[in-house]
């Protein structure tokens, strides 16, 4: 990170979202994407305008030939933190496509014509992208107990999503806008399921299974189910690329399988681990 981009991130985040020299009055933002390459956090101070309540970031690069890193980052991994000052929340990264991309662009336009100037700079289609904010679940309840129905509810919610996508995309035959919404969120469901699964197998299961020796078969069916669920997962990302896949019957059916055998596996599990961990809290 340059010395300059340091220095904006410090004095926004100590005021409130504000900064003063060049960007003095100007509406930034901080994103903070996961490295494609490293894996690790970046965060860049951005200008943006708002559609609706969405927030608008311009992968400019000040009319480069090529995109910035942190466009790069985010098709590689769309869950992404935003901080805009008296906020911060986590999001899903999505490029708009087609027409809503050139709409959207030309609506950046009119509030900011500098991104017309970056535009005529260079060949490629600068890439105009929402943070949609991801579902929130209300904090009902502290403790690892909480954390659980928390991550499961975020689970619940983006599928959703995902099949109400894919469904969408194959009515209109395969629209290039909702192609590029169902890929980041359905690699944002898929990315944060296989971080969650591989920490109860590495962490929570081996440190329950110890306090209670008598769940030992429970983990195991657990851990074949997660066997059974990250490859399922594995086909999904896989269709995402494949050319057509997306738009077709074979991606719902996909994600329908999915969407059974995980809310089977959520609804197993919260019923024999709540009472433990609740207990395990009082």
């Amino acid at each position: 990170m340059s010395s300059f981009n340091q220095n904006v991130i410090e004095e926004f985040r100590a005021n409130a979202g504000k900064v003063g020299g060049p960007f003095e009055g100007a509406q930034l933002l901080l994103l903070t994407t996961t490295g494609a390459r490293s894996g690790k956090p970046h965060t860049v101070p951005l200008g943006f305008l708002r559609d609706g309540g969405t927030p608008l970031v311009v992968a400019s690069a000040a009319g480069a030939d090529r995109h910035p890193a942190w466009y790069h980052n985010l098709l590689a991994r769309p869950l992404v933190q935003v901080e805009t000052g008296t906020e911060e929340y986590e999001a899903v990264a999505v490029p708009a496509a087609g027409a809503r991309r050139d709409e959207l662009f030309a609506q950046v336009v009119r509030a900011e014509p500098g991104y017309g100037e970056y535009q005529g700079r260079t060949a490629r289609v600068i890439p105009v992208v929402a943070l949609q904010r991801t579902h929130e679940v209300p904090d009902e309840e502290g403790g690892i107990a909480g954390k659980l129905l928390s991550v499961h509810g975020w689970l619940r919610a983006q599928l959703v999503l995902v099949r109400e996508l894919a469904g969408d995309r194959v009515r209109e035959g395969g629209a290039a806008s909702l192609g590029l919404q169902l890929r980041q969120h359905c690699l944002a469901f898929c990315h944060t399921l296989e971080f969650h699964h591989r920490s109860e197998d590495a962490g929570l299961f081996p440190y329950l299974e110890q306090q209670h020796p008598h769940m030992r078969e429970f983990f195991r069916r657990i851990g074949a189910e997660h066997a059974v669920i990250a490859r399922l997962q594995e086909e999904l990302v896989r269709a995402l690329d494949a050319p057509g896949d997306g738009a077709g019957e074979g991606f719902s059916d996909r994600v329908e399988r999915m969407s059974r055998e995980l809310e089977s596996h959520l609804d197993g599990e919260e019923a024999q681990l709540l009472p433990v961990l609740r207990a395990l809290e009082g």
